[in-house]
């Protein structure tokens, strides 16, 4: 095994488009595994401890560029090593041909960009404050991509943005739509009048699918951060998001959708959302419902049911009926007698951290307990996050999986490696994914995952193994929803609309063999 590091000294690139080229060069076989990250003191000790830090490597400063690859031989090394260099200078190409004046800061940007009042964040936490109160200075408002920002720091950024009427999405928020733009992991949705405020990525994202694919449409999904309604952020993004869609004349319903918010929080949430002029349906997963509904707001259970009704609010009549696939749950039951005995459990490999905790809410209620790395309650969770027990459903973009690596929503290629683990076990039966089209993310996940599914099949050596996905998208995004739905179902998966639907079909799968 090889490993080799080397620093390209005072260039800075931003983290999606590092994960995208790590993603491309560790595709090469024989690579073992490859990162390129800003060489910050945070950064390298991921590095260190993902074994992935040389002592070149150890030398980069905070405004150098580390590329670090690891592979079994020398030509899988020099492969990889190409490849990321020519994703580099074919960047560097195409920045040297674009026309006119490339600002290398924030003030100069506003200069140039006159009206211009959005500026999209993605450094190490460690520089984010610095120059988020710049673009608050500046009169922007922030989307913080970034993580690594500390609680004090993101307070402190919120209090001083509100003070100047500015919203900060944001630091950890991957996902948003403003004025119809898709803003990093984004899917292409259909301009509609239902507002979205979000404390979850993968969430707004399913919510937005569904609606656009009902014909309701979004006037803005406002994403907040994962942590914007904890006691100690206090839910600033998520109060001023909501005077925001209130005065919207676009916007004529209000969803909201978060794991459970603090007690404290959710009260002022709730208060907040009951004194609207506007319909607000509050989809808090694993909240509690009869808070929100003292208060007469709607409340849904699932992301897809919030969706739907917010799209009947909206003023589509019964938009269940226009999301496909009611044959679906008949096509998964119909694998039953394909089982070999013994065959008893599920095992769910999901990107999306929300839709991940959407699944095991759902098989919880017909199957019990629902083991995980990131559990419902702490004694389901995994004590090696790496070995599945029982039914078992992972969430792979947790940062324990993705510590110098890619997100699995960019790079399939942990993922594909634990499903090949899985097809191995004698006692499973059923493999759950989500799989995420739109923006910044993987451009064709289909065509790994059918590497893998049939990689897998030799593996169970004999044993019918059933794979569901749950396909989040649309033919409109890049990745096109038909043409992956295809790929997938043309390999023998089967293919969910939404999330819930999903889980739910693979519950009554899993009752049937029990």
């Amino acid at each position: 095994m090889l490993l080799i590091n080397e620093i390209i000294r005072s260039r800075y690139l931003d983290s999606v488009l590092l994960m995208q080229i790590s993603a491309r060069a560790s595709r090469f076989t024989g690579v073992i595994s490859t990162s390129c990250m800003m060489g910050t003191p945070n950064n390298l000790a991921i590095l260190r401890e993902a074994g992935l830090l040389s002592e070149a490597g150890a030398g980069a400063s905070p405004n150098d560029v580390v590329v670090a690859v690891k592979a079994e031989d020398e030509t899988a090394m020099s492969g990889a090593l190409k490849e990321i260099e020519g994703m580099l200078s074919s960047l560097e190409s195409r920045q040297k041909a674009d026309e006119g004046y490339r600002p290398r800061t924030l003030h100069s940007a506003a200069d140039m960009l006159d009206g211009a009042n959005l500026v999209v964040i993605s450094i190490p936490g460690p520089y984010v404050k610095e120059e988020a109160l710049k673009a608050l200075s500046l009169g922007c408002h922030l989307m913080i991509f970034s993580d690594n920002v500390s609680l004090e720091q993101e307070r402190f950024i919120k209090e001083r943005a509100r003070e100047r009427n500015l919203l900060v999405m944001g630091p950890d928020c991957g996902t948003a739509i403003i004025q119809n733009v898709a803003l990093c992991f984004a899917n292409k949705v259909r301009r509609g009048s239902v507002g979205i405020v979000g404390a979850a990525g993968t969430g707004i994202q399913e919510a937005t699918c569904i609606l656009s694919r009902v014909g309701a449409g979004i006037s803005h999904a406002i994403g907040t951060g994962g942590r914007d309604l904890s006691s100690a952020i206090g839910g600033i993004t998520t109060l001023m998001a909501l005077d925001i869609l209130e005065k919207d004349p676009a916007t004529s319903v209000v969803l909201i959708i978060s794991k459970p918010p603090s007690p404290d929080v959710e009260e002022k949430i709730l208060e907040r959302a009951s004194r609207l002029t506007k319909p607000v349906v509050i989809n808090f997963l694993r909240g509690n419902p009869d808070q929100a509904r003292l208060r007469k707001l709607a409340v849904a259970e699932t992301l897809e049911e919030g969706a739907l009704l917010s799209a009947e609010l909206a003023g589509v009549k019964n938009p269940a009926n226009l999301i496909p696939g009611e044959d679906l749950l008949e096509r998964v039951l119909a694998e039953k007698a394909r089982m070999s005995s013994g065959q008893k459990f599920l095992r769910g490999l999901y990107s999306g951290g929300t839709l991940c905790d959407e699944t095991q809410i759902l098989l919880s209620k017909s199957l019990g307990d629902v083991y995980s790395n990131v559990p419902l309650k702490p004694s389901l969770k995994l004590p090696d996050s790496k070995k599945s027990l029982g039914n078992c459903v992972i969430d792979l973009g947790d940062d324990e999986f993705t510590v110098g690596v890619p997100h699995p929503m960019i790079d399939y290629t942990l993922r594909c490696e634990r499903l090949l683990r899985e097809a191995q076990d004698p006692e499973v039966a059923l493999i759950l994914l989500d799989v995420v089209l739109g923006y910044g993310v993987h451009p064709n996940p289909a065509e790994p995952l059918v590497d893998a599914v049939e990689k897998a099949r030799e593996l169970a050596r004999g044993r019918h193994l059933v794979f569901l996905a749950a396909l989040c998208g649309l033919d409109e995004d890049p990745q096109n929803f038909r043409r992956q739905k295809e790929i997938l179902e043309k390999a023998g998966v089967l293919v969910a609309f939404t999330n819930a639907s999903a889980a739910r079909c693979a519950s009554a799968f899993m009752e049937t063999i029990r």
